[in-house]
This record gives C-alpha cells, structure tokens and sequence, in this order.
C-alpha cells in the first residue's frame, strides 16, 4: 500500500468529490447504464445505439467545460429529468472506504476542509441527502458557483476570492489529472492524485508527476 503523510505546515484541504471522497462508480453507472436506457426508451432505441451515436459524441464535445458537469445542460440536450432521474437511482451513492475516516483525521488535525468540486449543485444536493457529505466538511463549493470549472484558471482566482487560502499552506486532492495541473499552475503548495477512484473499475496507472495513494484512506 502507497501511503502518504500531510507536511504538517497544511492548514487548508481542498477536495474534490466525486472519485475521491465518493465513489465514481455511481456516475460511471448513471452515465453510461441509466441515462442511455431513459434516452433511448424514449426515441425507441436501445440503450446501447444511444449511448454509441447520441451520447458519447456529446460528452466528448462538452468534455473539459462547465457544460460536462452542468445537469441542467444535459437535462435540455437529452429531454430528460436527470435531476429525479439520479434522485430514483441513488442506490449507488457512496462514500469511497476509508473516506470519511479521513476527514475524521484531518478536522482532529485543525485542518479546515473545503470540498471543491465541478459537481453541480442539484447533484451535489442528491448526493448530500444520501450520504451526507455537508457534516464532514467545513464549507462546499461548486465550480458553477464561480462560472468556470476547476480545469480553467478562473476558477482557482474564483475560490480563492471566496475561501481565502495560503496556496503556500493548501493541500488539494483530486483524481483528474487536467484538474491537478490546474491546480499546481494556480500555485497550491500540496497536491495528491487519487488512482482508484471508481470501484466499478481498474485502478488508474500511477502518474508520474504527482504524488498519489489509491484512495484517501491512505492519506495519514
């Protein structure tokens, strides 16, 4: 097991949500399994030809801006509910093990715990009622918030505007690699990748030029 110890000069976590603190394999299903079933029940496809000739080439376009996260965008793109859709298939909703450990560690260790993610803030309030992320952490942020997701530069001035931090005592913990460059580019201090961040698949090659831990539980 590849752990890791915090330098005890970080004040300030941010985190990332999905595939670090919750499990991504809820999203991986929703996207990939549920929303092509909705999408092609309704048009009289099977779920298969929608998420091949209608989905997929969608998300590649939106890949990279805040329209990838943005529900509503994707509830006008697909003609569909995706807010009660996700709210009848919450089952897989889940913290990631060892997670809320974690957090449990850090507040012990005075660390303010700040959740950063691009989430949107409907599905951020479906994933809180599940599992109650809010009582964990010390305030949350979305990225639609601030009107740029977290792999653009104006989201890091954004945040740091609204949750002052010393990028000097900060540590941020993410597992999308576009993400943790931004992240070092807007000059945080301390940044760990997560590698296993969906339980529904293979752990993600170790990247070379980060540290990382399979999952925050190894974070001491």
């Amino acid at each position: 097991m590849n752990s890791l110890r915090l330098p005890d000069h970080i004040r300030t976590l941010l985190l990332d949500l999905d595939g670090t603190l919750l499990d991504l394999a809820f999203d991986t299903h929703f996207w990939l399994e549920v929303v092509p079933e909705y999408y092609g029940r309704k048009r009289g496809m099977s779920a298969e030809r929608a998420l091949r000739e209608e989905i997929h080439p969608r998300l590649r376009d939106a890949e990279g801006t805040l329209n990838w996260y943005c529900l509503d965008y994707w509830s006008r793109m697909l003609d569909l509910d995706l807010s009660a859709i996700k709210s009848q298939h919450d089952e897989r909703i889940a913290w990631l093990p060892g997670a809320r450990e974690f957090l449990a560690r850090q507040r012990a260790a005075g660390r303010r715990l700040v959740l950063a993610t691009n989430s949107h803030p409907e599905t951020l309030r479906i994933k809180d009622e599940k599992v109650d992320i809010r009582a964990h952490l010390d305030v949350m942020f979305s990225s639609h918030q601030f009107g740029a997701p977290k792999e653009h530069a104006e989201f890091w001035l954004r945040l740091r505007n609204a949750e002052p931090f010393d990028p000097a005592h900060t540590a941020f913990i993410d597992d999308n690699p576009k993400v943790l460059h931004a992240a070092r580019a807007a000059g945080i201090a301390c940044i760990i990748a997560v590698t296993n961040p969906d339980s529904s698949r293979p752990p993600r090659p170790a990247p070379a030029d980060f540290p990382h831990v399979a999952a925050v539980a190894d974070i001491l």
